[in-house]
């Protein structure tokens, strides 16, 4: 009965002029790092996995999903003020340093989220930089 109870897993569109690796012409191996281990859940181009589709999974799916967007969305990325901006690049790193996210149950099922040290050093002197010369 349960899976008569769908969620909603529709997209919304992308404006390029405002997500984060286009307006930041990120290089394309952080452009890959970033979509892989992040945009499922901080992004509007959720790519959602077969077991999203499966109540009660998929309630809490979504539930990150929508959590996650909340937090940061990287699809809106240039409509956000700096000082928002900035915070959420530093919280970003932190998260990252940390390993708090990629969440951990993400990685077993999405292989390109589990960034070695050296992939998470990238990320966070991406992001770094950024704060440093202020061009978030």
């Amino acid at each position: 009965m349960i899976q008569f109870i769908p969620t909603d897993k529709v997209n919304k569109p992308v404006d390029r002029k405002v997500n984060f690796v286009d307006i930041k012409k990120t290089p394309p191996k952080v452009r890959e790092l970033i979509k892989g281990a992040c945009y499922d859940c901080h992004s509007d181009e959720t790519k959602y996995p077969g077991y999203a589709y499966i109540a009660p999974i998929s309630w809490s799916v979504k539930s990150h999903i929508n959590e996650g967007r909340e937090h940061l969305n990287f699809s809106i990325w240039g409509t956000y003020n700096k000082d928002l901006k900035k915070s959420m690049l530093e919280k970003s790193v932190q998260t990252i340093e940390n390993k708090t996210m990629p969440m951990p149950g993400y990685m077993v099922y999405h292989k390109k989220a589990n960034l070695s040290e050296a992939e998470r050093m990238l990320l966070v002197q991406y992001f770094e930089g950024m704060l440093k010369t202020k061009t978030y």
